[in-house]
């Protein structure tokens, strides 16, 4: 499976769905097989940076140097579980967890309420003043129970964002 110029086994899919709690069907990971070849430009089995900042609709993301952190060098069992996180059979649980992994910039565990800004700040640009994005997150966090200079775990930070209606799915081409 690192090699990314032999095909997968079938032993391979079962073992990558397994992986990924079974967010993809076994024509979805051959799918998602078939586009990490793409990306692995050189053919060394992991996908760089820079092949990931190759695909436009990642290049333009406001929160692609973010996700660039939890994407370089992934192996394409990694690339599979990352992705399935976007799947919509990925439970709420499943994505929430994601979402916590991305805010969590230091990786420490815990999520700061500049952590939550710097999101705030890559998703708004400068739609909006940053007296106003501290207003808004500090309102939210109130109105959970937290104070701004609060650390949340991911427990606090799932209960905060858990009647969000989250949605986050992507589609994967299966041909």
């Amino acid at each position: 499976m690192g090699n990314t110029s032999s095909m997968l086994t079938q032993y391979d899919i079962e073992e990558v769905q397994e992986h990924c709690n079974h967010t993809f069907s076994q024509q979805e990971i051959v799918s998602l097989y078939q586009r990490f070849c793409q990306l692995d430009r050189n053919g060394c089995g992991f996908i760089s940076a820079d092949e990931f900042m190759s695909v436009p609709e990642f290049a333009v993301n406001p929160l692609s140097q973010r996700l660039l952190r939890m994407l370089d060098g992934l192996n394409f069992k990694e690339f599979v579980a990352f992705l399935s996180a976007f799947s919509s059979r990925a439970s709420l649980q499943q994505k929430m967890e994601f979402i916590f992994t991305v805010y969590d910039s230091d990786g420490n565990g815990k999520v700061t309420f500049n952590e939550m800004l710097d999101i705030l700040r890559d998703l708004t640009g400068q739609f909006i003043s940053e007296q106003q994005r501290e207003k808004v997150l500090t309102q939210v966090l109130e109105e959970a129970g937290y104070a701004k200079d609060s650390l949340l775990v991911q427990a606090d930070f799932i209960k905060i964002l858990g009647n969000s209606g989250l949605k986050m799915e992507v589609e994967v081409p299966v041909d």
